[in-house]
C-alpha cells in the first residue's frame, strides 16, 4: 500500500434528499472527518467520468454535486486540491466538455488532472496478470484520495461503487487502451480491483444513488433515482452497504469478499454504524423504486 488511510471509522452516513447536493451534505455530516483535510493536505477527488453519457442516465457523477463537493473541500483550505478522472470509454476531456464539468472546474478554479496520462510512477500490484502499472504521480503525492461515483450493477464487476471507480479510473488509457483492456485488466477484473484496493487507499468514499444504475452497467442499464447517497472513510464498508441495496451480500462480489477477508475494511454489518437512514429502510426504499416491490435481505 502506498500509505495508510488518513482516518479509521466504522460510521457510514446515508443522506436522503431529492436534491443530491443536500444528500451529500447530510451524509458527510454524519462522519467524523473534521481532521481529514487541513492546510497541509493534498487532496485528490477521483470522479467517475467513464464516458460522455449524461449524469441523468446514471453513468457519470452529477455536475452540481461535484461542485458541492469541491466547495466542501475548498472550505477546509487544503494545500493542494485536484479533481481527476480517467475515462475508459472516451477521451476524458471530451467527457468534461460534454457534461459541463469543464465549466464547473473553471468557475471553481480547481486543478484537473487526466489520469489517462502522465507523469507516471510504477505501482506494484498483487495480480497474476497485471503485476504493475504506470500511474499518474498525483496518486502518490496525495495525502487524501476521495472516490466519488454513482452506484451501478456492472456486467463484469457485479457492482461498481467506490472501490471499482478508483481501481478503473487510475490505470492510464494511454497505456492500457480504451476501454483499458489491452494489457490484461479485464482478464481477471475482480483480481485487478482487489489488487488496486490493496495498493491505493481511499480516504473518503462517496457513492450516489441519485441516480443509480440497475440492469447492466457501466453504461447500458436503467437509471433509478432513489434520493440517497452513501459516504464513509471505510470504502469496503461503504461498498458493503451499497451491495446490500442492490440485493447482494458481499460474498456475491468477489473483490469485495476478498478485501473483507484480508481485513482491508469492514464487511460485518454488526460492526458498521449506519447513520441517517436505517439499512433495512434504505434497502426497502431502493428496491421499491428500482424494482417496484419492497424487500430487504435480512427481513
Amino acid at each position: 500500500m502506498l500509505r495508510k488511510k488518513k482516518l479509521e471509522s466504522n460510521i457510514i452516513g446515508i443522506g436522503r434528499n431529492k436534491d443530491e447536493k443536500a444528500a451529500l451534505r447530510e451524509a458527510l455530516g454524519y462522519l467524523p472527518i473534521q481532521s481529514l483535510i487541513d492546510n497541509t493536505t493534498t487532496v485528490t477527488v477521483i470522479a467517475n467520468l467513464v464516458n460522455v453519457n449524461p449524469p441523468n442516465k446514471g453513468v457519470v457523477v452529477g455536475g452540481e454535486t461535484l461542485r458541492e463537493l469541491i466547495r466542501y473541500i475548498k472550505s477546509k483550505n487544503p494545500k493542494r486540491f485536484v479533481v481527476s478522472g480517467g475515462a475508459g470509454g472516451a477521451n476524458t476531456l471530451d467527457v468534461l466538455k460534454s457534461n459541463g464539468y469543464d465549466k464547473i472546474l473553471n468557475e471553481e478554479q480547481v486543478e484537473f488532472i487526466d489520469l489517462n496520462f502522465g507523469e507516471y510512477f510504477d505501482l506494484e500490484l498483487e495480480h497474476s496478470i497485471v503485476k504493475s502499472t504506470k500511474v499518474n504521480k498525483i496518486i502518490k503525492e496525495s495525502d487524501v484520495i476521495i472516490s466519488f461515483t454513482q452506484l451501478k450493477v456492472h456486467e463484469e464487476a457485479t457492482m461498481s461503487a467506490s472501490i471499482k471507480n478508483m481501481a478503473l479510473s487510475i490505470p492510464p488509457a494511454e497505456i492500457h487502451g480504451y476501454p483499458k483492456k489491452s494489457l490484461g485488466i479485464h482478464e481477471d477484473l475482480h483480481g485487478f480491483i482487489y489488487a488496486m484496493a490493496k495498493a491505493v487507499p481511499i480516504d473518503l468514499a462517496i457513492v450516489s444513488l441519485s441516480p443509480a444504475m440497475i440492469g447492466t452497467g457501466p453504461s447500458k442499464g436503467v437509471a433509478v433515482h432513489t434520493d440517497m447517497l452513501v459516504a464513509g472513510v471505510d470504502a469496503v464498508a461503504v461498498d458493503t452497504i451499497c451491495a446490500r441495496l442492490l440485493g447482494f451480500r458481499p460474498q456475491a462480489i468477489n473483490y469485495l469478499f476478498r478485501l473483507i477477508r484480508d481485513g482491508v475494511g469492514q464487511g460485518n454489518l454488526d460492526n458498521i454504524d449506519v447513520k441517517g437512514v436505517k439499512l433495512i429502510d434504505a434497502e426497502k426504499a431502493f428496491s421499491k423504486i428500482a424494482y417496484g416491490s419492497e424487500f430487504a435481505i435480512d427481513e
